[in-house]
């Protein structure tokens, strides 16, 4: 958030992403940021399935490093028998867990924050998280830079009502769902080939609306009111069974 819109905002923070969205589409925020994809892990499936449902538009992109951190009230974290963090933060750590705490029951929490929290107030847990929320909730840092990957990074998605103008460097990003017949998927995206229009990303959901039905989360290059883009858009939209164009936003820097 910080990264995107600067220090002169207001911050209003939700208990989880549904809320995140939630926030925003009944107006008492006016953009949401919301994790996206891992560069490990993967895409984050809670956000995948707001974006379904939703009104809302993504409106831009942030590329963030994660670090996380090893936080406690004591020094020796092996007298410690419980490590907290959001699931993804204990998926990225999990070989160096493995290696120097491999006895440390590990409880997925709803985020990293709430994870220092409780481990504030336990004395038996530690929690992995950024060492900057060390200092809010008064514990040690007993390890730095804990994650398996050193590169690791997370895309953030910013939605808000309206897509983004033109920047000259932007991606829009669509929700799909082909016809369930032989060769579909490939007539759906076979536009952009000839439209010489590149995709970046293509994800699959099942669709929760029949067996072994999925839709598809698709980000190309250009934007939406590019008339080669609109030309494409228009041919994948009369072959696709569900078409949504989710926004169209600057590329994350």
């Amino acid at each position: 958030m910080l990264k995107h819109f600067g220090r002169e905002v207001e911050v209003v923070f939700g208990d989880n992403i549904g809320d995140v969205f939630r926030l925003v589409e009944s107006r008492e925020v006016d953009h949401g940021v919301v994790p996206d994809e891992h560069s490990t892990e993967g895409v984050i499936s809670n956000t995948l399935d707001c974006l379904v449902t939703t009104a809302l538009c993504v409106t831009g992109e942030v590329n963030l490093r994660i670090s996380h951190s090893l936080l406690g009230q004591t020094h020796a974290g092996e007298l410690s028998t419980t490590g907290l963090g959001h699931g993804q933060a204990l998926a990225q750590c999990r070989r160096w867990l493995d290696r120097h705490l491999p006895a440390l029951e590990r409880v997925g929490v709803s985020s990293n924050a709430e994870a220092a929290r409780q481990a504030s107030e336990n004395s038996a847990c530690l929690a992995v998280a950024g060492m900057e929320t060390a200092e809010i909730y008064g514990l040690n840092i007993l390890e730095q830079g804990i994650e398996d990957q050193p590169g690791n990074t997370t895309r953030y998605f910013v939605i808000g009502g309206e897509s983004a103008n033109s920047s000259g460097r932007d991606k829009p990003s669509l929700l799909l769902s082909s016809h369930n017949r032989s060769g579909s998927l490939q007539r759906l995206l076979e536009p952009l080939s000839e439209h010489g229009i590149s995709m970046s990303r293509i994800e699959s959901r099942p669709s929760q609306t029949g067996l072994w039905e999925y839709i598809f989360f698709v980000d190309l290059e250009g934007h939406v009111n590019d008339e080669i883009v609109q030309k494409a858009l228009t041919a994948i939209e009369q072959e696709a069974a569900l078409f949504k164009v989710l926004g169209s936003y600057p590329r994350a820097i």
